[in-house]
């Protein structure tokens, strides 16, 4: 049985101050309920040092990680950070290829496998994001293009290689906008997935592979969500930023294990 993720995208928020103490209070929420799911904060370059700071101190076993990284590990690339850098300063985890990586700074299928081959021959988790416009969710060729990304993020990898990746499905027209896909929509895509998964490897490597779900999960549509077959937890964004609000999500899915 595939455990329940629930990763929280603090995105570009949070001060050093602020990445500390909401961190500090997650910790200070967990208890040995949490240990039923993996629970992972993926902060701000600037924070992961002090985060990973508090989270080793108390011992929780929440884990860490980035948004994003460069494919190279060291060179004249302003502005970067390395996957050396990342597992260095504590992260176990990386997001690869958001959609908003994508949408704002021209990230291409290419650059993102490029990304996950790297993450996984270092032994981080990648967290791959696929999904939509609404513009192709209108035309009916959401299937189609979330599957296409699925086959191009993990082209070149073995079977061996998924026990290190992670597909979050995020339909881009449910992203920080108040929509939400039903229960029923995200299941039909992370289904799809799944057999695409199933299609390039094995059943068996499809079957262990975690499929999130990443558009706007929260108190409301938690419970609905994870009753889904091929839903394994969520990438949650601003419902992450707030302690309280991120603790109801991660003993939702403790509950549903």
């Amino acid at each position: 049985m595939r455990k329940y993720l629930m990763a929280g995208n603090w995105k570009m928020n949070k001060t050093i101050p602020e990445a500390i103490a909401l961190s500090q209070q997650l910790c200070n929420y967990y208890n040995r309920e949490w240990d039923k799911v993996d629970v992972v904060l993926c902060v701000p370059a600037i924070d992961i040092k002090s985060v990973h700071t508090v989270l080793d101190f108390d011992k929780t076993d929440i884990e860490l990680g980035a948004q994003n990284v460069h494919q190279e590990p060291s060179g004249a690339y302003t502005g970067e950070i390395s996957i050396p850098m990342i597992k260095d300063a504590g992260c176990t985890y990386c997001i690869v290829g958001h959609s908003e990586r994508r949408e704002y700074f021209g990230e291409t299928d290419e650059d993102v496998n490029l990304k996950v081959k790297e993450l996984v021959l270092n032994k981080v988790n990648a967290i791959v994001c696929v999904g939509e416009s609404l513009n192709v969710r209108d035309s009916e060729r959401h299937i189609e293009f979330v599957t296409a990304q699925v086959r191009a993020a993990l082209a070149g990898l073995d079977v061996e290689d998924l026990d290190k990746v992670v597909v979050a499905y995020e339909p881009i027209w449910a992203i920080g906008t108040g929509r939400t896909a039903t229960p029923e929509q995200a299941e039909e895509v992370c289904a799809a997935i799944r057999a695409t998964i199933a299609g390039s490897f094995t059943q068996e490597a499809a079957d262990s592979v975690r499929v999130l779900y990443g558009g706007s999960m929260n108190q409301g549509n938690v419970d609905s969500l994870l009753a889904m077959q091929d839903i394994d937890g969520g990438l949650v964004g601003g419902a992450s930023l707030d302690a309280n609000s991120f603790k109801q999500l991660i003993e939702a899915a403790a509950k549903a294990s």
